[in-house]
């Protein structure tokens, strides 16, 4: 198995009504082809290629003193391979 590297991490709570805004603004940005997270002084660029593998997976997680937590979990993958156009650069 290979090194996994966390390049940009964030959790925070949100209104469901947010959180879809949110998605939205994310799926239009995938559909453009560039994504920019920024939080705080932390920022990521990702170049996002045509092809890509979609992950998505539904737990329930019991925490004991606080019941059981659900989550819907979507990931969104791809291989360098995959990456059409050249390298990432900032315009």
């Amino acid at each position: 198995m290979g090194k996994e590297v966390r390049l940009f991490k964030s959790e925070e709570r949100m209104n469901r009504a947010d959180t879809s805004v949110f998605l939205h603004q994310l799926a239009d940005k995938l559909a453009e082809g560039t994504i920019i997270l920024r939080q705080g002084g932390e920022e990521i660029n990702l170049a996002i290629p045509h092809n890509l593998i979609l992950e998505i997976q539904v737990e329930d997680e019991d925490k004991k003193t606080k019941g059981v937590q659900h989550s819907l979990e979507l990931e969104i993958k791809w291989f360098d391979e995959d990456a059409q156009g050249g390298p990432l650069e900032l315009g």
